[in-house]
């Protein structure tokens, strides 16, 4: 291009001949002609047709790239992965030039569907309280020091555009009945429908048309809040527009920095307010004012919102004979009298609830496993092997389920223990917590280690004396330092003289 441009100015401003400008530019004459009568300024070059050896899968190609334009996003295969499985049969090729194709294939594709109209679309308008749009987003955030991967759901609302955010580690079923929970409470109602994708938590099957197969517990929920539900075209994304520009702009607006908090509550919380002030703050798209503005509009034509919803997940399993039962890689303890029973585990987003004979018999913090960490952990609680401990007080000492006692307690134990017959009784002492208040034990059990009796029977009396109400401290006696008589003894030998002026007197031998 340079070259052509110099060529020219010696030509026609400086009136070279072309033998001169031959000379100088190394350029045979002929080749100096062709470039100055040339009509662009720009030189026209002429690719070769040359053979490729992607040629005789470029069929196979075009069809595979047609296969994953069919696909959700998180489904689709990358170039990467179909020039691997090109090399499989038999393609010797480059990547480049894999990736070249399949940027041609997919531009000339677009220009298809413009060409046809498909790439057109209508803008939609809803009215106060119609509909709501739903999705889930994948994003990262900082907690307790740990970059963690979230899934994040949104929730907004098509007239006023007001949205709030979720996050969570999965996403199943309990997670997706909190979101709509929350969700609800933060938006101050409930509209009339709702608007979402294909996600496996909501469809079990997609039919032809709208046809659906909708899961059963998803079903309950919408039926608990009175709203429908309505599920898009598969990979037609725009027809649930506003919340895939919300998930877009969430990333810039709420997870650039990427935030740093000290549990997911913590990051909840944040989100809730953050949503709040970004209400205040943005203008409305297609209304004057901002978005907080039709909200407040809006918020008077939705439904009023129910008792939240009890979105637990249920399974059946079997306790084990050591009294756990296993979820998700990791186990939880069940009280002793349903060793190798069926119990029923309903799931929350934080808790696990484990239910017997129609009762809640315990209940857990749920304990989430890394993907990337294979190991389990065991969540105990020591009153459910008290019962055991009872025929077996010899566990007592090395039981895992007692390595998480209260310090009262362990402290009570390194002295019971060194002497015979204290393993049975510190179970003894234990048990009492299956009679009486934790704390109040608790308690008592401080005090007899402060007056340096610890043992069975002080802690007894100490704690009936609590439970009664009755002083622990005796009252206090103001005594003088020395006791004087009312009546002073005084020495007086006229009543022995008296008995031998007495007449005498026979007795009984």
């Amino acid at each position: 291009m340079e070259l052509l441009s110099v060529i020219r100015r010696w030509r026609h401003r400086d009136d070279f001949s072309i033998r001169e400008i031959s000379r100088r530019s190394g350029l045979s004459r002929n080749t100096v002609r062709k470039y100055l009568r040339a009509d662009s300024v720009e030189p026209q070059f002429t690719a070769p047709d040359r053979p490729s050896k992607l040629d005789p899968y470029a069929d196979k190609l075009s069809a595979m790239l047609r296969v994953e334009t069919g696909k959700s996003r998180k489904q689709k295969r990358t170039i990467k992965q179909l020039h691997d499985d090109l090399a499989v049969l038999g393609y010797r090729g480059s990547y480049n030039r894999v990736a070249a194709f399949a940027r041609d294939w997919k531009a000339a594709r677009q220009r298809e569907q413009q060409t046809t109209g498909r790439g057109t679309f209508v803008p939609l308008a809803f009215v106060p309280g119609e509909a709501f749009q739903f999705d889930w987003s994948e994003d990262w955030a900082i907690i307790a020091g740990e970059r963690t991967k979230l899934q994040v759901a949104h929730v907004k609302l098509s007239y006023s555009r007001a949205f709030t955010l979720r996050a969570y580690l999965f996403q199943t079923h309990e997670m997706l009945f909190d979101a709509h929970n929350h969700a609800f409470r933060v938006l101050g109602g409930v509209p009339r429908r709702g608007i979402y994708d294909n996600m496996r938590t909501a469809v079990d099957k997609v039919g032809r048309g709208k046809q659906r197969q909708v899961n059963i517990r998803f079903s309950a929920m919408v039926s608990h809040f009175l709203f429908e539900a309505e599920f898009c075209n598969p990979a037609s994304g725009w027809e649930k527009g506003q919340i895939e520009k919300n998930v877009q702009d969430a990333r810039h607006r709420l997870w650039q920095p990427m935030p740093n908090v000290p549990s997911l509550d913590a990051l909840n919380d944040w989100l809730e307010k953050r949503c709040r002030e970004l209400w205040a703050a943005a203008p409305h798209a297609t209304q004057p004012g901002t978005i907080a503005e039709a909200w407040a509009e809006e918020v008077r034509h939705l439904m009023p919102t129910p008792r939240p919803f009890d979105g637990f997940v249920e399974h059946t399993k079997r306790v084990s004979p050591t009294c756990l039962v296993h979820l998700e890689r990791n186990r939880y303890s069940v009280p002793a009298s349903f060793a190798n029973r069926p119990v029923s585990l309903r799931v929350y987003p934080d808790r696990i609830v484990i239910v017997a004979e129609g009762q809640t018999i315990c209940e857990h913090r749920r304990v989430f496993a890394r993907s990337h960490d294979r190991r389990s952990e065991t969540i105990y609680d020591w009153r459910h092997y008290l019962a055991v401990v009872q025929r077996k007080p010899g566990a007592l000492r090395n039981g895992a389920p007692f390595a998480e006692l209260p310090a009262s307690f362990r402290a009570l134990q390194q002295h019971l223990l060194k002497t015979p017959g204290g393993d049975r009784e510190m179970v003894e002492i234990l048990a009492l917590v299956l009679q009486h208040d934790e704390e109040v034990v608790l308690c008592a059990v401080d005090m007899a280690l402060e007056a340096g009796v610890p043992t069975k029977t002080h802690i007894l009396n100490l704690l009936h004396r609590l439970i009664d109400g009755k002083p622990m401290v005796p009252p206090t006696v103001q005594t003088p330092q020395a006791l004087a008589l009312i009546t002073e003894p005084r020495a007086n030998v006229e009543r022995y003289d008296a008995l031998h002026r007495t007449a005498e007197v026979r007795h009984a031998s």
